[in-house]
């Protein structure tokens, strides 16, 4: 199958990135846009990373190889209803929603009869909104495939050689299976941040100017993700809810016990405890997944 046409509906970071990457390292591929924000539209012509912007979710579809969904999790069925009526029968639908099994069940549901193949590039920073968007954000990244198990060949080695020209290193795993994985790896990662800088904002002890004056230290580092789309995450933790829950209460249990040797002064549990982990961040920099340099590579 070949993808000659594109059309991504949601215009913001990732979106804006797609449409971005595709005009730099497929140009032949003609690019259509839209959101449901005129504003955003509007926006978007402006800068110009897409061959066309169209005021209606159904026109942008119309005649498209690849339909890319980039829009909030809880908001796809509504999007897929939406731009329904100018699907092409051989069109693949996808999305790049950080929760699978759900979205894949709301796109089915929404679009009977027409093939939805997910998928999730494990890319993004905490901005968000068209100018945001970069042409390289997925270059060295992984995008997760979640076919159904029915789902064509050739449409899969199509999403899956139209990922890899962007940039990305593709893997497929199961729906269920991908939710748990980024349960851990990001979601859990989030709700952590957006707790202690809430936390952190609530002590009466410290001042806000306190905060932020001395935030160069972890706090700092906890900030940047917690500074993310608050719609997007408010819906990725409600589509993935189970998989959210269940990391959570082995985090609060994990914890415990940190918390426990604290208080005992078991300075061996402590010690053996941060060393295990500091030999997982440094395998997170050997598989190239963020910077060596000191600081995350800021510069100062």
């Amino acid at each position: 199958m070949a993808i000659e046409r594109l059309a991504v509906i949601g215009l913001g970071l990732i979106g804006s990135s797609i449409a971005r990457a595709v005009k730099a390292r497929l140009p032949d591929v003609a690019v259509t846009g839209y959101d449901v924000s005129a504003d955003v539209r509007d926006e978007a012509r402006l800068l110009g990373f897409c061959d066309r912007l169209a005021d209606d979710a159904a026109d942008a579809v119309r005649d498209a190889d690849l339909v890319i969904l980039a829009v909030p999790v809880g908001g796809m069925a509504d999007a897929a209803r939406a731009m329904a009526p100018g699907l092409a029968q051989h069109t693949i639908i996808s999305d790049v929603g950080s929760s699978k099994a759900g979205v894949g069940a709301a796109l089915r549901a929404a679009l009977p009869g027409h093939l939805v193949i997910p998928a999730h590039p494990v890319a993004g920073t905490e901005n968000s909104g068209p100018a945001a968007g970069f042409a390289t954000l997925f270059e060295g990244r992984w995008c997760i495939i979640t076919p159904a198990p029915d789902a064509p060949g050739d449409a899969v080695t199509a999403l899956t050689g139209f990922w890899q020209a962007l940039g990305a290193t593709v893997d497929t795993m199961d729906a269920e299976h991908h939710d748990m994985v980024l349960a851990v790896t990001s979601h859990l990662p989030h709700l952590i941040a957006y707790t202690i800088v809430g936390t952190a904002s609530e002590l009466e002890e410290v001042t806000e100017s306190e905060v932020i004056k001395y935030s160069a230290g972890g706090f700092r580092d906890f900030t940047r993700i917690a500074a993310s789309d608050p719609v997007m995450w408010r819906d990725v933790f409600l589509a993935n809810k189970d998989a959210v829950l269940a990391t959570l209460q082995r985090f609060n249990e994990d914890l415990t016990v940190l918390q426990q040797a604290i208080r005992r002064g078991d300075g061996d549990k402590l010690e053996a405890w941060f060393t295990r982990t500091r030999a997982i961040r440094r395998s997170i920099i050997a598989e190239g997944q963020d910077d060596p340099a000191p600081d995350f590579g800021r510069k100062h």
